[in-house]
């Protein structure tokens, strides 16, 4: 059933611009639709999370989405929001990225061809590379100024006086290269409209002239906004960089956890972008959230929305267990059930001491272990104090000054947990 695409993108704050006449146009027929993707890693982040989840409305608005992975453009580098040219990447790891994003859109859209509107899924370099440049250069370059290139924003401000690097020629054909594949689209595959974040819509229109001069044909375009924080900062970057979509990139844990930090202020605006609730079940979260923001009723949704949207219902509870953990409200079973990495990650920075494993063997004393074999706590007497006053705790389960650690206590085969108070910890890892 076909739905209004652009309402469900306005109401949730993901339009920024159109070309005129593009809402009637997709309300009136189902057609196919393009976001090209540069593939510059081998992994999507969640900077491009916005544009996936575009497809996937206008998948299920009743169209045919496009994903354009750019095998050719990315060897170039779009410099749209630019300020440094982009160090330029050989066929073979682009090949190689293109192979590893192709996983990753098929968690999302729907490749089948039982549905009446499948996704597709195509690579630019698969008719760019056989494009001379002669060829290129009758075909595509006469149809478009220099004074038309000259007035994009993408180009003025790489070229203005605050620019310390200018702007290569590479760069500077790199519009014409992403209209060549809307134009290139429109004509083999009838697609009629090309999406894509609103520093983009210099290249998009580039490719609605080039449609209207080489075949006399209209085309349409949508833009969403740059999604940025609140406080102005970049949305998506952590102190560690890209939050990515691959979870051998970031864990899910971490993932999570970017999403439980949003602020009170953005969440109300992610709920509506990154997750398919309705609008009046978002309403409904929204008012509760404002009676009550010390729940982060808002944040919990958008974490688990995404978290199971991106990685799955499982790694989802994978991850509320681990955060239990993290914040005192697990059982000892929960973190026995951690794996090596996920463990090392959510105790990352605490101090760790080596400990042979013929002392577990034998069976170790809780005072030994805080005091001789770690250096946790400074004397027998601070141990026995703390032990006496219930403060200590082994694999977040109180003990006593009698407890003895065994093998039996090893999280993940290698690893004890202790703990003084509620956020003093220390790690005892054993020589295998």
């Amino acid at each position: 059933m076909q739905t209004n695409f652009v309402e469900e993108l306005r109401w949730r704050g993901l339009l920024q611009d159109l070309i005129p006449e593009t809402e009637a146009f997709l309300l009136s027929t189902s057609t196919r639709g393009y976001i090209g993707f540069d593939p510059t890693s081998d992994s999507l982040h969640i900077g491009s999370l916005v544009q996936i989840i575009i497809l996937m409305h206008f998948q299920k608005a009743g169209h045919h989405p496009i994903v354009l992975l750019g095998g050719a453009t990315g060897m170039i580098g779009d410099p749209s929001g630019k300020s440094d040219e982009r160090n330029l990447l050989d066929h073979k790891i682009l090949e190689k990225n293109c192979k590893d994003l192709k996983n990753q859109f098929e968690k999302f859209l729907n490749f089948s061809s039982k549905i009446p509107n499948p996704a597709t899924i195509i690579n630019n370099y698969d008719w760019m590379k056989s494009f001379s440049l002669i060829d290129f250069s009758r075909d595509v370059g006469k149809h478009l100024t220099v004074n038309y290139m000259m007035a994009k924003e993408s180009v003025k401000k790489r070229l203005s006086n605050d620019s310390k690097t200018g702007m290569s020629f590479t760069e500077f054909t790199y519009q014409l290269l992403q209209g060549y594949d809307f134009f290139h689209l429109h004509k083999t595959m009838n697609c009629k409209l090309q999406m894509g974040g609103s520093d983009q819509w210099g290249n998009i229109t580039t490719g609605l002239e080039l449609i209207r001069r080489k075949e006399g044909s209209k085309a349409y375009a949508i833009t969403c906004p740059l999604i940025k924080k609140s406080d102005g900062s970049k949305f998506g970057k952590t102190e560690e960089g890209n939050v990515w979509l691959d979870e051998n990139k970031t864990s899910c844990f971490k993932f999570y956890q970017f999403w439980l930090n949003t602020s009170d202020d953005d969440s109300i605006n992610y709920i509506k972008m990154f997750t398919f609730l309705s609008k009046e079940e978002i309403e409904k979260k929204i008012n509760e959230h404002s009676n009550a923001p010390h729940l982060r009723i808002l944040q919990k949704i958008i974490a688990k929305e995404v978290t199971i949207l991106v990685h799955g219902q499982e790694a989802f509870n994978k991850v509320v267990s681990t955060s239990e953990i993290l914040f005192g409200n697990s059982t000892e079973k929960n973190l026995q059930n951690l794996d090596s990495k996920t463990f090392l990650e959510l105790f990352e920075g605490v101090p760790q001491a080596l400990v042979e494993m013929s002392l577990l063997i034998d069976g170790l004393s809780i005072i030994s272990a805080l005091v001789t074999q770690t250096g946790f706590l400074k004397s027998n007497g601070e141990a026995r104090r703390a032990l006496t006053e219930n403060a200590i705790s082994v694999n977040q389960k109180k003990v006593n000054i009698n407890f003895t650690l065994g093998v039996n206590d090893l999280i993940a085969g290698k690893y004890i947990l202790l703990r003084k108070g509620k956020k003093n910890y220390f790690i005892i890892k054993v020589k295998l």
